[in-house]
């Protein structure tokens, strides 16, 4: 079939990415002699600076990945935690029944700095002089600004004036908001990061020293300082209508550090799917495999009816389970091997029917049915339904607010057989005001805590929110074979399955099944403020066609078509056995790239 791009194919490395200097910057580094560890975290640092609207130096990074060396499958989590004046009692003593999606007190502890710290410690070979020299050269002398980070600026530009004053310093150079592709700056972005090399490479010549000098000058040094005091002194506006001051502190940031985490796992056929545990929706897509085993997908066209339809219901059942059963499990029991079992998924799949569901239907397990009720009571009247659709993927600004930020995506694949993708977001331009001394914002992923109590997600200090953020590693007869993810909020599980299930069932390469109609729903409530729910809703290119559209909305889909080439932002890359890798991006937005050999 047709692709707009070929899908790369190599031996040496592939880097993928949602921005060609990204993956262009990763793909240095592996031309250097590093590892695909290596090229992520230069990958991640650069994506920092040229998608401002989508990630920053303060936000967070789930990553899963195998290491050659270990011969381990394992998760980097580099979600921040909620602070520790992060109470439900004092946020509502602010006046807040939902956490604002913007704003200070929408802030928990970054965790990307150190998470990326970490895996270029532990996995990576380059030093860390290496990895961040692309990312300090775009900040210093310019890049070209995507037309969305532009509109995006310009959207918020009379916001900046008015409200958040250092956020117009930096994002409205000579008082006016940059046009698209002209060279854009952040030098003091660039200096932050050129003074925490300055003091790792004070301490010592030893690689991991430098790199441990960095990581406390981040959470125990000047940055953590620089945080602490904006925080104490600026009262900023939020999505509430008012303004408040945030909770972090210094003292947060240095009782945090990045960890690793074991993988949720789901044998589907001879594939064996690694996603992050139920601090993030991951186990959504593992929960969608077991609904889905029951069905014959192989016969089903890649773009038919039918088959949109049994993996948007297939969804809805996972979503509706997130909502009522998924937390950080260090705070919540979440019964996950229940939810995973062929038992439990064979009793839910008899509620798929031929008929749209109009309804939210988590399952019940003993001993949860109090938590169910509450989750759906506080749904009930917190979480807003609008059967009148206005949004599709939050980058797409015709669609979204301005100020909804998003998420970027990297997946790598070097010759030794090591592969890692990673999932970084937060700490976007329109998520809280610039802290002047650093050039960059705090992030705002305390958005999906709840402020009822009892819930699985309920906001508690030293909790991970339940993030949507959730990259793929799926191994393949025993072998880790394939790294993927899209950004895209509660649509990443929905695009990424998508792909996955075109190649695992119809045999499509990584390009063709990112390049066919995309589709997702948002039936189930958004984990953003304000939290609302579109009862039936199915988003639909309108590159499925009529004869296709039509079919769905006879079986009671509230279709909202959309422009070709405007939904999802997948990247994915692969290696055979016999060492061939391969490596595609989405020409959607026409930002994301793939570059190997």
């Amino acid at each position: 079939m047709f692709t707009t791009r070929p899908e790369i194919l190599g031996t040496f490395g592939v880097v993928t990415s949602t921005h060609w200097l990204a993956s262009a910057s990763g793909m240095a580094m592996l031309e250097r002699g590093g590892n695909a560890f290596d090229a992520a975290v230069a990958t991640g640092f650069v994506l920092q600076v040229v998608e401002p609207h989508l990630v920053g130096p303060s936000g967070e990074v789930p990553a899963v990945f195998y290491s050659a060396k270990t011969g381990k499958v394992e998760v980097l989590c580099g979600q921040g935690t909620a602070p520790k004046g992060a109470t439900i009692e004092h946020y509502k003593n602010e006046g807040l029944t939902l956490i604002p999606g913007n704003g200070l007190l929408a802030t928990v502890i970054p965790g990307a700095f150190d998470a990326w710290m970490l895996l270029l410690r532990d996995h990576g070979t380059l030093s860390l002089r290496d990895v961040l020299e692309p990312a300090i050269y775009y900040a210093d002398q310019g890049h070209p600004l995507l037309p969305r980070v532009a509109n995006t600026i310009k959207d918020l530009k009379e916001f900046f004036e008015t409200e958040w004053l250092t956020s117009a310093a930096v994002y409205l150079p000579g008082g006016e908001a940059p046009k698209p592709r002209q060279l854009f700056r952040n030098p003091q972005l660039a200096e932050t990061w050129r003074r925490i090399l300055r003091e790792a490479e004070a301490k010592s010549g030893n690689r991991e020293a430098q790199i441990e000098a960095a990581r406390n000058a981040f959470y125990r040094g000047f940055v953590a300082e620089a945080i602490d005091d904006f925080v104490r002194k600026t009262e900023a506006m939020d999505q509430s209508g008012s303004r408040h001051r945030g909770v972090l502190t210094g003292d947060d940031m240095a009782s945090w550090s990045a960890s690793y985490d074991a993988p949720q796992t789901y044998e589907y056929h001879n594939f064996r799917v690694n996603k992050i545990r139920p601090w993030g929706q991951g186990p959504v897509f593992l929960q969608t495999l077991a609904l889905l085993k029951g069905f014959d997908l192989a016969s089903m066209g890649p773009t038919s009816a039918e088959f949109i339809h049994t993996v948007t219901e297939s969804m809805k059942l996972a979503f509706a389970d997130r909502e009522a059963y998924y937390g950080d499990p260090d705070f919540v029991k979440v019964p996950i091997e229940t939810l995973l079992s062929d038992a439990y998924s064979d009793e839910r799949r008899k509620l798929i029917t031929d008929k749209a569901s109009l309804e939210l239907r988590p399952g019940r397990i003993d001993g949860y049915e109090l938590q169910v009720e509450r989750t759906l009571k506080a749904l009930r009247e917190l979480s807003t339904t609008d059967r009148k659709v206005s949004g599709g993927e939050p980058t797409l600004a015709s669609m979204r607010s301005a100020r909804r930020g998003d998420t970027v995506h990297i997946d790598v694949v070097d010759r030794h057989g090591n592969m890692i993708a990673a999932m970084p977001s937060g700490g976007w331009l329109q998520s809280s005001p610039v802290i002047p001394e650093l050039g960059f914002m705090l992030n705002s992923r305390a958005q999906m805590f709840w402020l009822e109590p009892g819930l699985p997600a309920s906001l508690e200090p030293g909790k991970r929110p339940r993030t949507t953020l959730t990259p793929t590693l799926a191994e393949k007869d025993g072998e880790p074979y394939m790294v993927f993810g899209s950004p895209g909020g509660d649509q990443q599980e929905q695009w990424q399955l998508l792909l996955f299930l075109r190649h695992a069932h119809h045999g499509l390469n990584l390009q063709e099944s990112i390049d066919l109609p995309m589709s997702h729903t948002a039936h189930f409530p958004s984990s953003f403020y304000p939290r609302e729910q579109k009862p039936g809703h199915l988003m639909a290119e309108e590159t499925f066609g009529e004869e296709v559209l039509d079919d769905l909305r006879s079986r009671g889909h509230d279709v909202e078509v959309a422009p070709a080439w405007t939904v999802g932002r997948l990247v994915a890359a692969s290696r055979d056995k016999d060492g061939l890798l391969h490596g595609a991006a989405t020409p959607r937005l026409m930002q994301a790239y793939a570059i190997g050999r």
